[in-house]
């Protein structure tokens, strides 16, 4: 009996290799970055599953894909992904959540740190020998111990930011979809609107999804309305805030500054104004870059795959009416 034909559009770690090996005749694409379209849609013509990273699924890659049974996201966010269009076609859609939150919150943890105590800043300032002498005035920064944080969006990374924010007495503030009774009564947070939190919050921590209704949810009305003292950290998805505004909002002081792990367009082309602001602590699209967190991810990912190919229902569905098994 033939085994199933699977395509991986990016260098997957072993972990995911080795759920493939016997339930798929994969094909991995081992080039530097992503596979030129031609090469792409050429491996996808008599693919059942594509386990993928950044490329874009839309509607024109699905139509080079007539035997696609699943598309596997190597990530939690999906946004690469068209997943309405995938549905149409009976394909089923896939993520790999929970594997990567601990190694995200910590990331995310990380630049309100980075960013409050002005620590590249600093790491810079030594570097270029201008340390010369100590005065009671060098990289002062904020404190965050006792500050009030405001995470928008309280799912498991946010959850796991809150965690840690309580480990330095932080108050906890927040806003969704939903409130969260069971992580109000865990973390002592306080359920809020969007404009309260942003008003009240020294920093405000973005881990919603990115879709219709978060895109450039932070805008320059949003920004303004911040403290002038506050920080914004992003690990979300970079188009959850209007790049633009928030340059005016760092280079203005209208807040203290950010720490972004994401931005709208990535790689971030070198030429972004944010880049060359001193306020602005910048760092790759690195959340979930932690061995155990990859070694994870890959796992998910292949396993959601198979499951899909086998006909078992893959525990990360998205979009569960196709699912016919």
């Amino acid at each position: 009996m033939s085994l199933p034909k699977v395509y991986v559009g990016f260098a997957i770690w072993e972990a995911g290799l080795a759920v493939l090996r016997g339930n798929a005749d994969f094909e991995v694409w081992e080039g530097e970055g992503t596979p030129p379209k031609d090469i792409l849609f050429k491996k996808l013509a008599d693919a059942e599953g594509f386990l993928v990273g950044n490329i874009k699924v839309d509607e024109e890659l699905l139509s080079a894909a007539p035997k696609l049974k699943v598309v596997s996201n190597f990530g939690v966010g999906y946004d690469n992904i068209d997943v309405k269009a995938a549905s149409r076609r009976g394909v089923c859609v896939t993520n790999t959540p929970g594997v990567l939150t601990e190694a995200t919150a910590d990331l995310s943890f990380s630049l309100v740190l980075a960013s409050a105590r002005r620590l590249m800043e600093a790491n810079a300032f030594l570097r270029s020998g201008e340390w010369n002498i100590w005065n009671p005035e060098m990289m002062v920064g904020v404190d965050v111990f006792g500050a009030t944080i405001g995470i928008v969006g309280l799912g498991q990374i946010g959850q796991a930011v809150a965690r840690r924010a309580r480990g330095f007495s932080m108050n906890i503030l927040y806003s969704g979809n939903s409130r969260k009774p069971e992580a109000e009564a865990e973390f002592g947070a306080k359920y809020v609107a969007l404009d309260e939190l942003l008003r009240e919050s020294d920093f405000v921590s973005l881990h919603c999804p990115l879709n219709e209704k978060t895109r450039e949810l932070i805008g320059e009305r949003e920004l303004k309305s911040m403290k002038k003292t506050a920080i914004l950290i992003n690990a979300a998805r970079g188009a959850v805030v209007d790049q633009k505004a928030l340059f005016k909002a760092c280079s203005e002081k209208w807040i203290l500054g950010a720490g972004l792990d994401v931005f709208e367009k990535e790689p971030v082309p070198l030429d972004e104004p944010l880049l060359n602001l001193k306020n602005v602590t910048t760092l790759p699209h690195i959340g979930s870059a932690s061995r155990a967190s990859r070694d994870g991810m890959a796992s998910c990912a292949a396993s959601n795959l198979v499951f899909a190919l086998q006909g078992r229902r893959p525990q990360n569905l998205l979009n569960p009416e196709v699912w016919k098994g």
